[in-house]
């Protein structure tokens, strides 16, 4: 038996609900083996309000952990959190030596405000070494008007031109997740494949246990791609993915709910409604 090989990029998250925790767990739900390249681990602090603190590895650790994991023939790979101009930099220059086709960026960015990011190099470092490697690329509304350049979308309409402008800077497929803000009763994301746009749509899931969605969608997004589907299919089926774990998302503590991984296995899954605009 032969198993397809993916890779995510990424950073730890300690409590398991996202991060290269979610991704593995979801490689392994769509029948994929898993590797993981640690950039950075992330904590919650319980003594101190459940304040986050982030730990960046040394690069050359990155750089000996990228030579493993490539050594091995990766079908497809995401990445994830990526803290500094110098992690984005030696990850894209790895993937694009490596060869690797079926790439997703998942354009994970700390924001200080509301239209404001916490480390500005990084988004420029995103756009020059890993959007012209993207065969899909999965940003949030905050993440997509900053790589377009533009304010935050808040209509359908901005994240049509959101879309078109990442497409222009080399990304193949790129799909917004506008999640529920922008409809209160649906939950809205954009797929644009370079020449059509695409609403991916469910009812909105009443619960705030999604800890780890947008990890989970891009890691899905990547295992379905490695098992040989293309961007379309692999994109709905993701959204069919994390819509189900996003529905059965559990308490862990008082202060996270995670998504549960094995949901569509177990339960099903919502049915995505795709509608060309």
């Amino acid at each position: 038996m032969s198993l397809k090989k993916t890779l995510t990029i990424a950073g730890s998250d300690a409590s398991g609900g996202a991060g290269l925790e979610a991704d593995l767990k979801t490689f392994e739900e769509h029948g994929t083996y898993g590797m993981a390249a640690v950039t950075v681990i992330a904590t919650m602090d319980p003594d101190n309000n459940w304040s986050h603190g982030v730990y960046t590895l040394p690069i050359d650790t990155l750089k000996a952990q990228l030579k493993t994991t490539f050594s091995t023939g990766i079908d497809a790979l995401k990445t994830g959190m990526l803290s500094t101009e110098e992690v984005i930099r030696t990850s894209g220059e790895a993937i694009k030596a490596s060869g690797v086709q079926n790439v997703v960026i998942d354009p994970v960015m700390v924001c200080k405000g509301e239209d404001e990011v916490l480390n500005p190099g990084n988004v420029d470092a995103m756009i020059t070494y890993l959007l012209p490697l993207a065969l899909v690329t999965t940003p949030n509304l905050f993440e997509a008007g900053q790589l377009a350049g533009i304010k935050t979308p808040k209509n359908i309409d901005e994240m049509k031109e959101a879309a078109e402008k990442i497409h222009a800077l080399g990304a193949k497929n790129v799909v917004i997740k506008g999640g529920r803000s922008i409809d209160p009763l649906k939950a809205f994301d954009l797929y644009y494949d370079g020449e059509k746009h695409y609403l991916l749509e469910t009812p909105k899931i009443n619960t705030t246990y999604n800890h780890g969605a947008g990890c989970t969608f891009a890691a899905a997004v990547t295992a379905n791609l490695a098992n040989g589907l293309d961007a379309k299919a692999a994109i709905i089926e993701a959204k069919e993915f994390v819509a189900a774990a996003i529905t059965h998302g559990w308490k862990l503590n008082q202060f996270v709910g995670p998504v549960m991984h094995g949901a569509k296995a177990v339960y099903g899954a919502p049915k995505i409604t795709v509608t060309e605009i």
